[in-house]
């Protein structure tokens, strides 16, 4: 799923992104003409119309899911080491199911829903935090459900032999963890970012850049506005496979010290993924960039994409 970077360690970055990829049994036939013996080999394993980044990554593709098509994926991540600034909370953090929708509603345009029910965070450490008191478990573990996120994807220019294709990304992230569990924030985050990508013989390489404007969950009356980003690429190394990776999260802009749970976030990803029918499998190791994060982690999930409606 689109992994949006949540308070742990942070999706959004991010806030997790999909597409059809090389989902060719259920996409429908391209138009237009390829140049360019490597592009049109491309084409024989990424199927039409979408290069679509998904599962693992989280840098979102500028091509969309396509019109009437519907994509579903689900998935897990584990992550050691993961910190909850906010609440004083340090552990390891199981999310599973993580859970995303892509509802093709035109050939240029989709709507994402992404959250996942049931985060789970084995305690290591608890340390002093701003809202520490609030927090009602009291063993050596707490769980919640995942902040849910619900955005549209729009493409904007289709890529060209020599020009890479644009699209623009917004979506909320809503606060449906609880600040109790010690695993949510209990604000509402606002993304906005610039997609941008091009496939260059069996690479596809994707960049994300864009704004979030994060609630400061100590106080009510100020935000912190973030430079999101996410940096891409995925590899064909047969027919079915893939090598893919990426580095995406936030960065502080404000002067001086962040509102505490807006701090900046990076997480590297590397991994694979292999396409059967209207199914890709994938798995991928995740390692934290900057001291909020985790230090190490694995993912893994599935994508299916089926053509459920005809567009008026």
């Amino acid at each position: 799923m689109r992994n949006a970077f949540t308070p742990t360690y942070h999706r959004d970055t991010e806030t997790l992104r999909i597409g059809l990829g090389s989902l060719g049994a259920s996409v429908p036939r391209c138009s237009g003409s390829v140049k360019g013996a490597g592009l049109v080999a491309v084409l024989l394993f990424l199927a039409c119309p979408a290069f679509a980044q998904q599962r693992p990554l989280v840098t979102e593709d500028p091509e969309t899911v396509g019109e009437g098509q519907v994509l579903v994926e689900a998935g897990f991540d584990y992550v050691r080491d993961a910190v909850y600034p906010v609440s004083g909370l340090e552990g390891h953090l199981l999310r599973a199911p993580l859970i995303g929708v892509s509802v093709g509603v035109s050939s240029i345009a989709e709507i994402q829903m992404d959250g996942g029910f049931y985060n789970r965070l084995s305690i290591e450490r608890r340390f002093a935090a701003p809202l520490d008191r609030l927090v009602t478990a009291t063993g050596d573990e707490t769980s919640s459900v995942e902040d849910f996120v619900i955005g549209a994807k729009v493409r904007l220019v289709p890529e060209g032999v020599s020009r890479p294709s644009f699209g623009l990304r917004f979506a909320t992230r809503l606060p449906n963890a609880s600040n109790e569990s010690g695993l949510g924030l209990d604000t509402t985050d606002f993304y906005a970012s610039l997609l941008t990508a091009k496939t260059v013989e069996s690479v596809r390489l994707v960049t994300n850049l864009g704004v979030g404007i994060l609630g400061d969950p100590t106080r009510g009356d100020r935000q912190n506005d973030v430079l999101i980003y996410g940096l891409s690429f995925a590899r064909a190394v047969t027919q079915s496979g893939e090598v893919v990776g990426e580095i995406a999260g936030r960065v502080n802009t404000r002067d001086g010290v962040p509102p505490t749970g807006t701090e900046s976030r990076s997480i590297f990803r590397f991994g694979a993924r292999y396409t059967a029918g209207p199914v890709r499998a994938d798995a991928a190791l995740l390692v934290g960039v900057t001291t909020h994060d985790p230090g190490f982690g694995v993912a893994a999930g599935f994508t299916y994409v089926f053509h459920a409606f005809q567009v008026p």
